[in-house]
């Protein structure tokens, strides 16, 4: 599947990324939260927002001692930054760092943590690594910490920001066989846990895989969230960043990982400021055109653009369904509250 040619790739690599806007709007008095923020477009991310000046920026990392240098590293005007230690292959570290935050002010959410290893492993909760932390942790903290997000939007009487990081690489995602191939034993996520399943050529594009989830998991998310609720998540696209991202790919596919990031790679700063961009809007304004326009967008390059061809139209909303259906069930019982959840804040 997919739709972006190398040709429409490399145009939006070379498109020019307005520049974030340090001095409006600011973010005084809001909170705004980051995950994977000790490097690259994570910790790019977080500066941009440093320089808006928000009262309080959380930065989610899973090593302490990175997340300490790179607090250290951050020249800001912020009240207070902090470190939320958060590790996306843990349902247990997700649940204590989410209830850690469940009841404080949260504006905006920049889910950004991935992992990317082309190596079948699994969890101590017995999921493949890539497709818990990705996917399913991911969406665990989400759902957990929307309470606090819608919370805080009808006390702002703004509306809160979740921003789901996926990539442009979603348009190669194929779990559409895992779709196909599962039998009445297996869901579709449970497939792709399967060690059987997991082929060395399944496992070698899992991570398109797992950012097709995150674009449905997203467009869910704002499908199922009533228009009424001061909350806009929103899909976010970096594009292709310089990145130790990709640490993990072996040979050969680091050599052509390498001559592509070579020829097209733009600057983790630069990719980070389609996030900011995702999170904030054009203007930082929360006008009804920018809710309408922003709510459940893939965002590219500081513009809302389609998705994959995957994505959209009667199977790409049945897909949606069932991944959104799945999704809830497992983490249902991963964490009971997510139930609550569901039923407080979702339809």
């Amino acid at each position: 599947m997919g739709k972006l040619g190398l040709v429409q790739f490399a145009f939006e690599q070379y498109a020019r990324i307005p520049p974030v806007l340090q001095a409006s709007p600011s973010l005084a008095g809001r909170t705004v939260m980051v995950t994977g923020a000790t490097s690259g477009i994570g910790f790019e991310t977080a500066k941009h927002f440093a320089g808006m000046h928000p009262e309080r920026l959380i930065l989610g990392c899973r090593d302490e001692e990175k997340g300490r240098k790179a607090i250290e590293r951050k020249e800001t005007g912020c009240k207070t930054v902090e470190l939320g230690i958060l590790d996306l292959a843990s349902f247990e570290s997700v649940k204590a760092f989410a209830k850690r935050y469940d009841n404080d002010r949260l504006d905006i959410l920049v889910a950004n943590a991935a992992t990317a290893d082309s190596k079948y492993a699994t969890t101590e909760d017995g999921w493949e690594e890539m497709l818990q932390v990705n996917h399913l942790s991911t969406a665990l903290l989400v759902l957990l910490l929307v309470p606090a997000l819608v919370r805080t939007g009808k006390a702002s009487s703004l509306y809160s920001r979740l921003v789901i990081v996926s990539c442009s690489t979603h348009h190669y995602g194929q779990i559409y066989d895992a779709l196909k191939s599962n039998n009445n034993a297996l869901g579709m996520l449970e497939t792709m846990n399967d060690s059987v399943y997991c082929t060395r050529e399944i496992m070698r594009r899992r991570y398109f895989d797992t950012k097709l989830l995150n674009v449905f998991f997203t467009r869910a998310l704002a499908h199922h969230l009533p228009p009424s609720l001061p909350l806009i998540p929103t899909i976010g696209n970096p594009g292709l960043c310089y990145s130790n991202l990709r640490n993990y790919i072996g040979l050969p596919h680091i050599v052509i990982v390498k001559v592509v990031e070579t020829l097209f790679a733009r600057t983790a700063e630069k990719g980070a400021r389609g996030l900011v961009w995702a999170a904030i809007g054009p203007d930082g304004k929360d006008g009804e055109h920018v809710r309408g326009h922003l709510r459940g967008a893939y965002v590219s390059a500081g513009e809302v653009k389609e998705p994959s061809d995957g994505v959209l139209g009667k199977e790409g909303w049945e897909d949606q369904e069932r991944i959104w259906s799945e999704t809830l069930f497992i983490l249902s019982k991963v964490a009971p509250e997510v139930q609550e959840v569901v039923k407080q804040y979702l339809v």
